[in-house]
């Protein structure tokens, strides 16, 4: 369920023009409706898959990745930045906890080594026709919440209703409408029928990987989906909370009487008998805390402490270490967004001429330490990334947008836009700064005895950065300088968390530009909607850019209408070109390997699967280990 989540990319297809056929079809049929076919033959399966087979066989005995004899026990600790106030991650209201997630489980579950797979955790089969107008979740009797309580199918029933009314706007707007009925056949069998003329493709894994609650909990409790709270409805899943201090830190418990702790899908997980976040307002705080053994595990974000801050005793004498760990997922698709609600960025060139004074390739080499590459594409490090000019089967779907006046010709002869290039020598890039310049001039922003600029109505051309994480100020206020100089009154604003939150989401969108991701997804579909579609644009965390484009709308509801994964990746790329083409956003970087720190006690299968680094997953806590640095006094 795309709530406030994100999953991630695949391999490389081999296209031929048929395929322009196909999504020209595909086309056609988003805007005509689907017939459904009838007398369709009936799949009952232990999962399901987007495109092609399942990896796992029926009667799998545990997932290829995992360490099936993994010891249980010991602790995982972590830090987080800034506070928290609720554990409710599915209300608006706000500024949920980490680990807030951890209590609730899904009919489904997917792997982190396939792609667009989904297996029966709470069901023991699924059935649905060819056309997956429907499907049939057969629930095993056996699951229990957290309390001891049995899960039937009024709870799956209820907690799909609860988030059509209930859950976040954003979520709402997109998927409200395509569940036309659901029908609890009986105590451990549910039915949901989808709404006729529209794709299916992805439905039953969206059904089935919506969070469940207790509805006897909910009810009991007078508990509410829409507000901040600080206790946990009630799920299934393996971890309970144990306690909390607002805003400082959270502890979740493994828990002993988990039902599904012999499931193939679990054995090897949920390792640690504890997992432990600690909250720090800054960086530079956290990394003390972690050289002091306030925590144990620490994913390293910044280069610039990767690089220079892990010479501390501990780390020389192998009481900490910091490896690189390989990473196969999709780039994370960071970057400065713009709020294009604000009157002055309406104008594309005036994005574009910002876009060209981030110099990344100084920042790369003076700042990071070479240790990242610039994100291009929103799927960039995947086959959907588009590339050049327009591919023929990408042509056929724009082209209706361009005759139609949605989208210029020159979509399909110019390349897809890059992040501009810029000198690692100096800061300031002199011929981006002519260009930049050139485009301002051209959108009416013209360059007074100040040497601001300012528009007709002698308006001061003003970009402010908002921001809560201190780390970035370095990177920040060279662009910011860079700006300046282009007669830019720019400016960088460090607000708190909170106020961050108040500031950034809706209904309120009161910034400029902040530092945000371009969503993606492996197999993109409805969900893009809570990104990108209209729709969303005034009421989406996701979409907090304010994105609201025709073409992408119809390119959207393309993707999510693609039958095989051929015409998901040519549709994908088109609408990856036309998203990079609207200029909303001026892309970062991201790197290929997960660069974390951790106080020698933990282990992890070797090889790690590709699309997840599963630390709070499938880690396991070495005893022995642990003991040898308690008996060194490196740990307390």
């Amino acid at each position: 369920m795309a709530v406030r989540a994100k999953a991630k990319a695949a391999t490389r297809a081999d296209w031929r023009m048929p395929a322009a056929a196909g999504l020209l079809a595909i086309a056609a049929a988003v805007l005509a409706g689907q017939a459904r076919a009838e007398d369709q033959k009936i799949i009952v399966s232990h999962g399901i898959s987007t495109f092609g087979n399942l990896k796992y066989p029926a009667g799998f005995k545990h997932l290829d990745y995992v360490n099936p004899d993994a010891p249980k026990g010991g602790e995982i600790s972590e830090w987080a930045p800034g506070t928290f106030d609720t554990l409710n991650i599915y209300s608006i209201k706000g500024v949920p906890a980490a680990l807030s997630t951890s209590f609730y489980e899904s009919i489904l579950s997917g792997t982190a080594d396939e792609i667009g797979a989904a297996y029966c955790l709470m069901c023991e089969t699924l059935e649905y026709p060819e056309d997956r107008s429907w499907v049939i979740f057969n629930l095993r009797k056996d699951v229990k919440f957290s309390d001891g309580s049995p899960l039937t199918a009024e709870d799956v029933a209820f907690s799909h209703n609860l988030f059509e009314t209930k859950g976040i706007p954003e979520f709402r707007a997109v998927f409200n409408g395509k569940v036309e009925k659901v029908e609890v056949l009986d105590p451990y069998r549910i039915k949901f029928t989808f709404a006729p003329g529209i794709p299916t493709r992805d439905l039953p894994t969206t059904v089935g990987s919506t969070p469940i609650f207790s509805k006897a909990d909910y009810e009991k409790n007078n508990r509410d989906l829409e507000a901040s709270s600080l206790q946990p409805f009630l799920g299934t899943a393996p971890y309970v909370l144990q306690s909390l201090k607002p805003g400082q830190q959270i502890i979740i418990a493994r828990n002993p009487d988990y039902w599904g702790a012999n499931h193939p899908l679990q054995i090897g997980q949920n390792n640690f008998d504890r997992i432990r976040v600690e909250y720090f307002g800054d960086d530079n705080a956290a990394l003390e805390g972690f050289k002091s053994g306030v925590y144990t595990f620490r994913n390293e974000n910044s280069s610039r402490l990767w690089a220079t801050a892990y010479d501390f005793p501990k780390v020389k004498q192998g009481f900490v270490v910091k490896p690189k760990l390989p990473s196969g997922a999709i780039a994370s698709g960071q970057g400065f967004l713009f709020n294009l609600r604000r009157e002055k960025f309406q104008d594309p060139r005036v994005r574009e001429a910002i876009g060209l004074m981030f110099n990344f390739e100084w920042s790369n080499q003076t700042l990071f330490y070479g240790i990242y590459e610039r994100i291009n594409s929103i799927w960039d490090n995947t086959q959907m990334a588009a590339k050049g000019p327009a591919s023929p089967e990408e042509a056929a779907i724009l082209q209706p947008l361009i005759d139609e006046g949605l989208l210029p010709a020159s979509i399909l002869t110019d390349d897809a836009v890059m992040g501009s290039v810029s000198t690692p020598d100096r800061a300031l890039d002199r011929g981006n700064l002519r260009k930049a310049s050139a485009l301002l001039d051209e959108a009416g922003w013209e360059v007074g005895s100040d040497g601001m600029r300012r528009n007709a109505k002698g308006e001061l051309l003003t970009v402010e950065f908002l921001e809560d994480s201190p780390s970035f100020e370095r990177v920040i206020t060279p662009y910011v300088e860079n700006l300046r100089a282009l007669g830019v009154d720019a400016k960088l604003t460090l607000v708190d968390p909170a106020q961050m939150s108040q500031r950034s989401d809706p209904p309120n969108f009161d910034f400029d530009m902040i530092v945000g991701s371009a969503v993606n997804s492996y197999e993109p579909g409805g969900e893009m909607k809570q990104s990108y579609a209209s729709v969303t644009a005034g009421n989406s965390t996701r979409n907090r850019a304010g994105l609201a484009d025709p073409a992408v709308d119809r390119l959207v509801d393309i993707v999510e209408a693609a039958k095989t994964r051929e015409e998901l990746d040519v549709a994908t790329r088109a609408l990856d070109r036309v998203l990079r083409h609207t200029r909303f956003w001026v892309p970062q970087w991201y790197k290929r390997v997960h660069t974390v720190a951790y106080y020698d006690q933990y282990a992890y299968p070797d090889p790690l699967p590709p699309y997840a680094l599963g630390e709070l997953s499938f880690w396991w806590f070495d005893a022995d280990k642990a003991a040898k640095l308690k008996a060194t006094g490196a740990l307390n």
